[in-house]
């Protein structure tokens, strides 16, 4: 790989993928663009959720599994033509990974809402907004170097 900044080849392991890619400002502004992405997915799921809840009158369970699905194709679409501008990838194969990311992000959200709430007693509603911000780097670092990896 090589590293613009300095004009110099250097080895593509992880940990130092990650520390070239923090110094470059475009990356910054992706996070700040899937950030808000990311505030408008929630939202969006709120929105849902209190449409089905309270217009439609359906089960509240089946309310946050509908506002869920709608949150993440709307973030989907936002993020792969807006935030990493990846229009021009396999639409499919970025969807399923996407899901995917998805799922792992927010399985690790909840084992740290569970942690937080469970065994340091935290108020529920601070635990799920620091859960989510814990979990949504790994978020975007999964999109970003999977979902909508750009072309070599």
């Amino acid at each position: 790989m090589r590293d613009e900044a300095w004009g110099v080849e250097v080895e593509a392991r992880p940990h130092i993928r990650v520390w070239h890619g923090l110094r470059k400002p475009a990356n910054w502004l992706q996070l700040v663009r899937f950030g808000i992405v990311g505030a408008w997915g929630f939202v969006v799921n709120l929105a849902v959720y209190a449409f089905f809840v309270h217009t439609v009158g359906i089960d509240y369970h089946a309310a946050a599994v509908i506002a869920w699905l709608v949150a993440v194709a709307n973030n989907f679409i936002l993020n792969r033509h807006w935030t990493f501008d990846a229009g021009d990838g396999v639409v499919h194969f970025q969807a399923i990974r996407f899901l995917v990311v998805s799922l792992v992000a927010f399985g690790f959200s909840l084992l740290l809402l569970t942690i937080f709430v469970e065994a340091a007693g935290m108020p529920k509603v601070l635990a799920q907004a620091l859960a989510v911000a814990a979990s949504t780097p790994l978020n975007f670092l999964g999109n970003k170097l999977w979902s909508f990896k750009a072309a070599a």
